[in-house]
């Protein structure tokens, strides 16, 4: 049988996470490795009723709550929601890509720029890193031409966990925007590192800030990204959505979350907690580091990475990343939480690197 299919689509090359997990002690995704409070998710959960689950979600209270939250002026026009964040690149890439013109991003990087370009038919320019791990602004610069559409910045990025400076940003946009092209900012680790770019969004006519709830605000299940631009952009960006994207049980867990912001702070600070006593430790015994400024950390196991992160694994049931291309092959990327979360792989670390 013959049949059409998207060339773009059948070209792409995917590998996607892997499954098993729940059971497991997870470090290698970069989610919370406890999650929220017990008592705060049964609290939310005697919240949904059968009629509950029988209406179509509405997004609107939330996000104006949501506007509220992050202060700085922002108003429900310069925001919507989506499903995941993974969808906002999706859409964000569908409404300012053009077919066979430029997408720049540094080069590694969350993986969902590159993968959405392949689908869609853009052109993905990848700025590679530098050996030592630093990113060069210029050549982002000289990366930008006039057949960029969309230039890319994760701030911190993952994985490598680089940030950028507010004259390095402006930089940028002064750039794009000779050429006729969107900066997206990639804010997915904000709340572990503690600048952001949130004003240039609502100030700039071609900046869009993205922001998730998968991260510090552990709900990855749920599925909740948020989109943060001017007004105009947020429109171009709701014309192209479904109109059902984010589902309601990933609304009322938001809603209630950013209620009670001392559970938010509670996080940033056990987190911050846990990665400071995680890194001064494995410092103490000779380890090389790096802070990611997001909440994971890359380690350079005494022995192969692999071998380390197989073993974890396989004799103690915890997961972690390692990378196969050439920049990152002997480090393992470890997900950060409390000090308690970090004393569990520490101990089993040592016991399988320290061999």
């Amino acid at each position: 049988m013959h049949y059409y299919v998207n060339e773009n689509i059948r070209d792409t090359y995917r590998v996607f996470p892997p499954q098993g997990r729940y059971g497991a002690l997870r470090y290698d995704m970069n989610e919370n490795p406890e999650g929220l409070p017990k008592e705060f998710v049964d609290s939310v959960l005697k919240e949904i009723t059968p009629e509950f689950l029988s209406i179509y979600p509405e997004p609107d209270r939330f996000l104006n709550k949501y506007a509220a939250f992050l202060g700085h002026g922002v108003t429900y026009d310069n925001l919507t929601a989506t499903n995941g964040s993974d969808m906002a690149i999706r859409y964000l890439l569908e409404t300012f890509g053009e077919k066979g013109k430029d997408v720049v991003t540094v080069s590694p990087s969350f993986e969902m720029y590159w993968v959405n370009c392949s689908i869609l038919g853009l052109h993905h320019v990848p700025v590679a890193y530098e050996k030592d791990l630093t990113i060069s602004i210029d050549k982002i610069l000289d990366a930008i031409t006039e057949n960029t559409r969309i230039v890319v910045l994760l701030n911190p990025n993952n994985p490598v966990g680089n940030v950028y400076t507010e004259e390095e940003l402006e930089k940028v946009i002064a750039k794009t925007r000779e050429v006729g092209a969107v900066v997206i900012i990639d804010e997915a680790y904000h709340y572990f590192y503690d600048k952001t770019f949130l004003d240039y969004a609502l100030r700039e006519d071609n900046v869009i800030v993205l922001r998730t709830f998968s991260k510090l605000m552990s709900l990855a299940a749920c599925r909740l990204g948020i989109v943060i631009s001017n007004p105009e952009i947020i429109h171009y960006v709701k014309n192209g959505r479904l109109t059902f994207d984010t589902n309601s049980i990933a609304l009322l867990f938001a809603e209630r979350l950013i209620e009670q912001p001392e559970i938010v702070e509670e996080l940033i600070r056990q987190e911050k907690e846990g990665k400071a006593w995680f890194l001064e430790e494995l410092e103490k015994r000779g380890y090389w580091t790096k802070d990611c400024m997001g909440n994971f950390v890359f380690v350079k196991p005494r022995h192969d990475a692999h071998e380390v992160a197989a073993r974890l694994e396989k004799e103690k049931n915890i997961l972690t990343h390692p990378y196969g291309n050439e920049l990152l092959k002997e480090y393992i990327r470890v997900s950060v939480g409390s000090k308690q979360a970090m004393k569990i792989f520490l101990d089993a670390f040592l016991e399988i690197d320290g061999e």
